[in-house]
């Protein structure tokens, strides 16, 4: 049995998403909403382009970031009806019906195919998840083969994995832990170096 997992990944519409980034695109909805789709789309391909990851399912309720999923041949499904992140994600996973499943936050614009492929192959059969790099946060949770995500993220949701008997996963994994809320996150990101997308909807500091 190899070492293979689907994935959820939440996108919200890019009218709510990533409202603590406005200060990089000098307060434009349009620059705004574009980066906040760079984000998605670039964590999205390195996923796809991960070798122990078979399939890559979004669950979104934006019409465009569906229209640009479906481009790189990801199948989108709608948020459900009750809300918040760990709702949509436990509808992700019953929507996939699939061995395994995972999670993985979608504000990963450094992502690379080589870690996440590492962090999972690290996991085993096991319930695990990899913490952000404060350590406090969760960017990927990997249930057990045939068992249930059983989500619980949030605010100290490291913690909160862990409490539920989710292994912590320790590798170094720079662009798996580098998750975007701030411009100052956005730098660090960018020093990982970004996907092409996101470096593309990035402002002149860039430069």
């Amino acid at each position: 049995m190899r070492h293979e997992v689907d994935l959820v990944v939440p996108v919200k519409t890019l009218d709510r998403a990533k409202t603590r980034l406005t200060s990089a695109t000098g307060g434009d909805p349009v620059s705004h909403a574009a980066l906040a789709l760079a984000l998605a789309l670039d964590t999205v391909s390195a996923a796809v382009a991960t070798p122990a990851v078979r399939r890559v399912v979004t669950i979104t309720s934006d019409p465009a970031v569906a229209a640009e999923m479906a481009a790189l041949g990801v199948e989108s499904v709608p948020e459900p009806a009750e809300p918040g992140l760990n709702a949509a994600l436990r509808h992700g996973a019953h929507a996939l019906r699939s061995t395994r499943v995972g999670a993985l936050q979608a504000d990963l614009p450094a992502l690379k195919p080589d870690e996440l492929q590492a962090a999972i192959e690290a996991a085993g059969y096991r319930r695990a998840f990899v913490a952000d790099r404060q350590g406090t946060g969760t960017t990927l949770l990997l249930a057990a083969p045939g068992a249930e995500l059983d989500p619980r993220f949030g605010v100290g949701s490291a913690g909160h994995h862990r409490s539920s008997g989710a292994v912590p996963l320790s590798g170094q994994w720079p662009t798996l832990r580098c998750d975007v809320d701030t411009e100052a996150d956005l730098r660090l990101a960018f020093g990982l170096g970004l996907g092409a997308r996101t470096a593309n909807a990035l402002p002149a500091w860039t430069t």
